[in-house]
């Protein structure tokens, strides 16, 4: 069961691996050597961050650490399409490119960032020192069989630095994927989304356009899709596979060597059609990456996690207005676990949920946030995840008001349970809840 969850992790070291070794043909002991110390260094780092702090900061450490991987993706494409139809640094980047440093220091990079993912797969307690000797020791021997496997690859299958940093820093993302806490693109897809609704709100605004008596109607109408999480995905997608698909065309716009001094007619066609063999080769990577990128984006969106997410329980009030729900009994709100309710009066009904904290502490809060659809709330790997933007919000941080996190609710906690006022309640749902929901549906 252990293995099944690390066999993203797998796939993408072994490429990762793979890649290096073919885009550093002459280096091959030094890469593999650089690879190996790498991971070590990445699971040992990762140990030492989880031990020194707690809560998300570590998770919070290599997910930046992921994210500027993408950003240097992503300008080093801009780079690579710019210089693609000149000559200026061809030479000095190929010097550079096949240098012991450029290929010591990047596989030691790249294994840092692989060590780091992997070894989140045993956060906390979980980090135990037999658990990451052997993942060093699987990682090693994964490495030294990906060298075996590159030596039987094609010699006319190259891959170019851009392709190489592509195809690296796609199957990195794919590998963080697989664990909630360090996903890219469900965040990516969910700024997006709140990027532009707020941009569209404040526009509406400053011109007076959602109060006027005319347009109102039509202009929502139009304007409610952009308030989608659809938006946000395609958005994020589009951020996404950009970096790729500039590397793709850089290479597919390379200038073919100059054949007007050969005399030779048979000369000059097999010079030209090598060098499109050879420009197609190098597309392999980026090509290849574009799928990885694909792959991760769906892993993304669709995780092989099962949420807590249990029925809500109805409750009623009392003839005072008072909402009273008991600590101990049929459900034990003290077992860190999230317990949904559902409240219904006077044909309005509110769904809310009781929580534990880690500190130990009791919160109550609706199960909706105050910009999104009121999709609610599922929990999962010490955090509640919204539905509707895939965000998720470390259970440390439930509670507190702001962002994505559930609208807390004000509530008096007693000796045998909590007491919440009906009507506060009500009114927090119709004053947040509601709005979003009309914001989402189109203003209707």
């Amino acid at each position: 069961m252990v293995a099944v969850k690390f066999i993203p992790q797998i796939l993408a070291w072994i490429g990762i691996v793979l890649v290096l070794l073919r885009g550093f043909p002459g280096r091959r002991s030094l890469v593999t050597a650089a690879s190996i110390a790498g991971f070590t260094l990445g699971v040992a780092g990762t140990v030492i961050l989880f031990r020194s702090f707690s809560g998300t900061t570590p998770f919070g450490v290599i997910k930046s650490a992921l994210g500027v991987n993408f950003l240097v993706l992503w300008g080093f494409a801009v780079t690579v399409l710019y210089r693609s139809s000149g000559q200026g640094m061809t030479n000095w980047w190929e010097k550079f490119f096949g240098s012991s440093l450029c290929a010591g220091g990047g596989a030691l990079l790249a294994g840092v960032m692989a060590g780091a993912v992997s070894a989140c797969r045993f956060p906390g307690a979980d980090a135990t020192a037999v658990a990451l000797l052997l993942l060093v020791l699987v990682a090693g021997v994964l490495a030294l069989e990906a060298l075996a496997v590159e030596n039987m690859l094609p010699a006319s299958l190259t891959v170019t630095p851009a392709g190489l940093l592509s195809i690296v820093v796609s199957l990195l993302l794919l590998s963080a994927s697989s664990l909630l806490r360090l996903d890219l693109f469900s965040p990516l897809s969910m700024k997006v989304m709140k990027g532009i609704h707020d941009f569209v709100h404040q526009f509406m605004e400053s011109i007076l356009v959602p109060d006027h008596l005319f347009v109102r109607s039509v202009v929502w109408k139009y304007i409610g899709f952009l308030f989608g999480k659809e938006v946000g995905f395609w958005g994020g997608i589009i951020i996404w596979f950009t970096p790729a698909l500039l590397i793709t065309l850089a290479v597919g716009s390379q200038r073919l060597p100059s054949v007007a001094h050969i005399r030779q007619g048979a000369q000059r066609r097999k010079l030209l059609s090598d060098a499109l063999r050879s420009r197609r080769l190098q597309m392999v990577m980026p090509l290849c990456s574009l799928a990885v990128f694909a792959a991760a984006a769906y892993q993304s969106s669709f995780p092989s996690v099962e949420y807590w997410d249990p029925k809500p329980v109805a409750v009623t009030a009392n003839q005072s207005g008072e909402i009273f729900i008991p600590k101990q009994g049929e459900i034990d709100l003290l077992d860190g676990k999230l317990h949904k309710y559902l409240f219904k009066q006077g044909g309005r009904e509110v769904r809310f949920f009781v929580l534990q904290n880690p500190a130990g502490q009791l919160t109550v809060d609706l199960d909706a946030c105050a910009i999104c659809k009121p999709d609610g709330y599922g929990q999962a790997e010490g955090s509640v995840i919204c539905y509707y933007c895939k965000t998720l919000i470390p259970l440390e941080t439930v509670g507190k008001p702001g962002g994505c996190n559930p609208v807390p609710v004000h509530f008096t906690e007693k000796a045998d349970g909590v007491a919440i006022d009906s009507v506060t309640l009500i009114n927090s749902w119709d004053t947040t809840v509601k709005v979003t929901a009309r914001g989402k549906e189109g203003g209707k």
